[in-house]
């Protein structure tokens, strides 16, 4: 299955269970901190400027995105975590909406967990890594903002991801830059193999 996706449909915005799209395909959700470059990184991988909507203001998505891409393939993009200016019951209501979504939806075959390359891994990157293990879920991490440091620190910075994280040895991590796109098909064909 190649994927490169050319038709992309926005399916629902989804808040329950009973609104998510029975499509038969295979879903990738994708999660990350608000401010991580999620809504960036939906559209550069599937080379749309405004599929995904970027804001100024971290912590727009609040509900389950489903993105048909190409009837191969569903992206779902998750609200981000770790956002402040959301109140604390907003926040505890994203909580039980991602975990239903996680823990309950039998076409999910991979998390995409973006972590700003920049940095390392706070607290709510680690206990989403962890949560993902728990379930037993593949997670494939993807550093976003790579193009943010200089070329020879990237190795560097990836380590100190890892082993935050304590990356499991069966999940990849790949270092993204939205800007020039080198990696994306390295990051189709990653995906793909979970499918």
């Amino acid at each position: 299955m190649e994927i490169n996706p050319n038709e992309i449909e926005l399916l629902i915005s989804a808040v329950r269970k009973d609104q998510y799209p029975e499509t038969g395909l295979s879903e990738v959700a994708l999660s990350g901190r608000s401010n991580v470059g999620k809504s960036t990184f939906i559209n550069s991988m599937i080379g749309r400027k405004n599929m995904a909507r970027t804001s100024q203001q971290p912590g727009k998505t609040q509900t389950l995105n489903f993105y048909n891409l190409d009837n191969k393939l569903v992206f779902v993009d998750v609200p981000g975590y770790g956002y402040a200016k959301v109140s604390k019951k907003k926040r505890e209501e994203f909580g039980k909406m991602i975990e239903k979504y996680i823990t309950e939806r039998e076409s999910l075959k991979l998390v995409v967990q973006l972590i700003d390359i920049r940095h390392k891994p706070t607290e709510d990157d680690i206990l989403m890594y962890d949560y993902l293990k728990h379930f037993d879920l593949p997670t494939l991490v993807i550093a976003t903002k790579e193009d943010k440091i200089a070329k020879g620190k990237v190795q560097k910075h990836i380590k100190v991801i890892k082993e935050a994280l304590e990356l499991e040895p069966e999940d990849q991590i790949i270092s993204y830059s939205s800007l020039n796109t080198n990696k994306k098909q390295v990051i189709w064909d990653a995906i793909e193999s979970y499918l």
